[in-house]
């Protein structure tokens, strides 16, 4: 049997409701391939919302309305049961095993959950050893007494969280903390919204972070693996265009497998809609390809502010339509590919990159010069027999990380920047 994780009242309420709206959603699938069943082939056209008539329509409503009722019923009660349910953990850590399965639920159905108000969505913070960090001066003084003006902000990837940078004992945060001296924090956020809406969030956060840090800052690097490199660039972006300041003290910006245009699973999703669509009787199914979050659909081809999706049908077919957003001007920006090929010349390797995202997408590369991303050739790294998680732990992958941090601060510092 699975391991049984600790759950507390929230969690319960929130797949209570969860679980409401999937049985809401699986009846009027299972509805609809009966609708289309019964009707002949070429009797017509299907409505874009097919129901059943008669007796059997009258069955399916029954469904619905008595599930509409009890799990009204079972949110109540789990709100009335709040403190009873509420677990006592050890120093009042949150389980990291209830953290990664909400952190993949969001990453799966993320932008849903935001949009009902279930409680399992997950709210964005920067943490520190899994804690949420208030960000206002003399609290953060208490809560990171060793912090210090050198600042490092790690951003995680889809269906992941914090914690996870974590891995077989390495964690590139802890270790550059260690090695470099850099006060490592943790962007915890869900990863299901759209990633324009992640970026604009992140700026804000970014923003208040750095007016309320308690030292003065003498560096600022960002590191974000997968789709945390997109939100990085799409934060940059939208701090910019709000005229915050930490966009000018950022000195460095670091993307680990980051699909910077894209990744051909979820294009391969997207492929497989479009056949389910079109058989007659498949037609139903498709709605399930479609419970995909926002999250995922931007990653076709990576999309990065809010133009990119706003007034589009985001599983409708189409070209790449994105606008170019170039790399930040005046920030080394580094970035770090993987292939699970065992050298360059290894076909598999240059096909599949490291699993989940090309070396071209990762590198930034792309046919139209307008999007290719302007990487300096020494601020390029690909390592071979490496798949996407191992780039958060392979010493390989940590060595050219620890170099290029190593550098001094790009800039000197804007002398308004106090510290209390």
């Amino acid at each position: 049997m699975p391991p049984r994780l600790p759950l507390q009242s929230t969690d319960l309420r929130g797949a209570a409701r969860l679980a409401t709206d999937a049985t809401l959603g699986l009846a009027d699938l299972v509805e609809a391939m009966h609708e289309r069943i019964a009707r002949l082939p070429l009797r017509g056209a299907a409505s874009a919302e097919p129901r059943t008539r008669g007796l059997t329509g009258l069955v399916y409503k029954t469904v619905r309305g008595v599930t509409r009722v009890a799990g009204g019923s079972v949110d109540a009660l789990l709100t009335v049961l709040a403190p009873a349910l509420a677990p006592v953990l050890p120093q009042g850590e949150p389980a990291p095993e209830r953290e990664a399965v909400l952190a993949a639920l969001n990453g799966v159905l993320g932008d849903y959950l935001h949009a009902t108000g279930n409680p399992l969505a997950t709210p964005m913070a920067v943490r520190h050893a899994g804690h949420a960090l208030t960000l206002e001066r003399d609290v953060l003084a208490r809560q990171l007494p060793r912090a210090n003006g050198r600042l490092l902000v790690l951003v995680h990837g889809l269906c992941m969280n914090d914690r996870q940078w974590l891995r077989e004992g390495h964690d590139h945060g802890a270790a550059l903390a260690r090695d470099l001296g850099f006060t490592s924090l943790y962007l915890h956020y869900n990863t299901g919204l759209h990633i324009s809406l992640n970026g604009r969030a992140l700026a804000r956060q970014l923003e208040q972070l750095l007016e309320q840090w308690p030292h003065a800052l003498q560096r600022l690097a960002l590191l974000g693996h997968s789709m945390g490199g997109l939100v990085l660039r799409s934060a940059w972006h939208h701090g910019q265009q709000a005229g915050h300041r930490w966009p000018g003290q950022v000195d460095d910006m670091v993307f680990l497998g980051s699909p910077h245009h894209g990744a051909p699973l979820e294009r391969a999703g997207h492929w497989v809609d479009r056949v389910l669509g079109a058989a007659p009787y498949a037609a139903p199914f498709a709605r399930l390809g479609k419970l995909r979050s926002a999250g995922i659909t931007d990653l076709r081809h990576g999309k990065l502010v809010d133009e990119d999706w706003l007034g589009r049908d985001r599983f409708a077919r189409g070209p790449d339509r994105r606008q170019p957003v170039p790399l930040p001007p005046g920030v080394r920006c580094y970035t770090m590919a993987a292939s699970i090929g065992d050298g360059p010349q290894d076909l598999q390797g240059r096909l599949l990159g490291d699993g989940l995202v090309p070396l071209d997408s990762a590198l930034g590369r792309h046919a139209d010069a307008a999007r290719t991303l302007a990487f300096a050739a020494g601020h390029q790294w690909v390592g071979h027999g490496i798949n996407h998680l191992a780039l958060l732990s392979r010493p390989e992958v940590y060595a050219p990380l620890r170099r290029w941090l190593g550098k001094p601060p790009r800039t000197a510092r804007d002398s308004s920047q106090k510290g209390s």
